[in-house]
């Protein structure tokens, strides 16, 4: 797959992102869709159980040799970590709560955001909107990488450090392409997670702070969970901007991976994506998809024509209206 030179440049488009239409299409088609466009409360229930779930981990690896540590922190922390990233990503839609409890979503996300280490929900949920109004918009959408990484992550080996470093990049990135004031919410996020763990300092220790910090960090970078950073936008097929990945992971994910159907209709539950899926099957069946986040990361790294600069972009036209 992909083209048959090295890209140098993003791929510039003028067209409007597809998602709008096809929604518009299927909602024609298949109006009983939209009875699926309602909060799913199970969510509330599974997120608290991940953050018992964590914090359980953080008490029982405070006495454990540092090498146990790290193994844990790789293997259960991480899945949990970037499985909570995909349970604020849900929050941020108002998935938990229903979009007339806009701000129950929003405290909630904080809550969410604990067992992380570093506050994010927040911040996500402001730039994440945007990359649904914006998809590939130059200077708005921050899922695009900028310049810098596609002009240096080009080589094999760089782009497996561009994988490791993930975290990173999707941190300073929102700072270098569209950087924006800082909102009450986001101080209160960062302040609760800083009160967050110092208490998990105070009670367990440094290697329960270290075991939380891990796993976030190990999680979002080298990580078969990560694969649908790269499987979600990343143009492996030219004309196509957006892919759906069908695999086991989705279970861990929040389904994710029905990144198409999402993208479709933002304001449907990831519980009930399979189910559009089903019902607009005749849209989605045709359309390129994954099976394996882990290959998703393989051909990434070894195919010579993919790289950072694998994106649609587009020069957004008119009032852009950001959060």
């Amino acid at each position: 797959m992909g083209n048959t030179v090295a890209r140098e440049d993003f791929e510039w488009v003028y067209t409007d992102q597809p998602h709008a239409d096809r929604r518009k299409e299927i909602l024609a088609k298949h109006p009983e869709i939209k009875a699926l466009m309602k909060p799913d409360y199970n969510l509330i229930w599974v997120v608290v159980l991940m953050v018992l779930a964590q914090l359980t981990a953080f008490y029982l690896v405070k006495d454990l040799h540092w090498k146990w540590v790290v193994f844990w922190a790789y293997v259960f922390g991480s899945c949990i970590s970037h499985s909570m990233t995909l349970a604020i990503h849900e929050i941020s839609h108002n998935s938990a709560f229903g979009n007339c409890k806009a701000m129950w979503n929003r405290w909630f996300g904080i809550f969410a955001n604990l067992p992380l280490g570093l506050p994010y929900s927040i911040s996500f949920k402001r730039y994440h909107m945007d990359h649904h109004r914006y998809l590939g918009g130059d200077g708005i959408d921050v899922d695009i990488p900028t310049n810098f990484e596609g002009w240096f992550f080009c080589t094999r080996f760089r782009k497996f450090i561009w994988i490791v470093l993930q975290p990173f990049f999707y941190a300073i990135r929102p700072l270098c392409i569209n950087p924006k004031p800082i909102s009450r919410l986001e101080i209160i996020n960062l302040l609760a997670q800083l009160t967050f763990d110092v208490v998990i300092y105070y009670l367990w220790g440094v290697k329960s702070i270290f075991y939380m910090l891990a796993g976030s960090v190990l999680g979002l970078g080298l990580h078969p969970i990560s694969g649908h950073f790269i499987a979600e936008h990343y143009m492996f097929l030219k004309g196509h901007e957006t892919y759906s990945y069908y695999g086991p992971l989705n279970l861990l994910t929040f389904n994710v991976g029905y990144h198409n159907e999402h993208h479709d209709f933002p304001n449907i539950p990831g519980k009930s994506l399979p189910l559009v899926k089903k019902i607009a099957a005749e849209y989605y069946d045709n359309l390129p998809q994954y099976n394996s986040w882990i290959k998703v990361l393989y051909d990434f790294v070894m195919d010579d024509t993919i790289s950072p600069y694998s994106r649609m972009k587009r020069q957004l036209k008119g009032e852009v209206k950001q959060d």
